[in-house]
């Protein structure tokens, strides 16, 4: 669902960061502003929501390479991780290109991982989009900590299908770039694909 400006040869693409509350979608994304050329980006923009610790999203232009003469920027979303928030995460999920699903890689956050996930799922085939079609990547975050679960749980319980996936600790930006290129360079290959049919 990319959008292509014309006058200014922009392809817009986005991303949305999406899991259960604090989970660090919204670290991923201050980490990627602040290491971030200055000259490439935008505003990022927060709107505060009731509860303080949840953005209700964030905004991040970062340019990317060309196709067909046409410079790549890329807006980089996170949606609310509480339930309440289940319409904001539909509207924020609206024209996605990709999707980084960050999973919170503590034991005791598991059935929370396992919810969320299943609600990206529902939400996006609300939007016409199948989770397995679009371009995906799982990061599993919070690795540094003592009471992560293995590696094998988590693939076996998020992601059985096999997407990319990255370990993660975003507070130090370990894995944090490799997510985002992983996801970007496959919603780079889909845009190429589309252009050549």
């Amino acid at each position: 669902m990319s959008f292509i400006n014309y006058s200014s040869r922009e392809i817009n693409c986005k991303i949305v960061y999406y899991g259960p509350g604090m989970c660090g979608k919204t670290t991923n994304l201050q980490y990627i502003y602040t290491k971030t050329n200055p000259d490439v980006k935008g505003k990022m923009i927060s709107l505060a929501t009731e509860t303080e610790r949840t953005l209700f999203f964030d905004f991040l232009p970062l340019a990317l390479g060309q196709i067909r003469g046409f410079k790549t920027r890329f807006h980089l979303y996170t949606v609310p991780g509480q339930v309440f928030y289940d319409a904001s995460r539909k509207l924020i999920l609206k024209g996605v290109d990709g999707v980084v699903f960050v999973a919170d890689s503590q034991i005791e956050r598991m059935e929370a991982n396992v919810e969320s996930l299943d609600n990206l799922r529902v939400n996006l085939k609300e939007q016409g989009y199948d989770l397995d079609k679009v371009p995906y990547v799982i990061q599993y975050n919070k690795r540094d900590l003592p009471n992560a679960a293995p590696m094998e749980e988590l693939q076996r319980l998020l992601n059985p299908h096999g997407a990319p996936s990255y370990e993660a600790c975003a507070t130090v930006g370990t894995g944090v770039f490799e997510t985002l290129k992983a996801v970007a360079k496959d919603v780079l290959t889909d845009l190429k694909k589309l252009g050549s049919s």
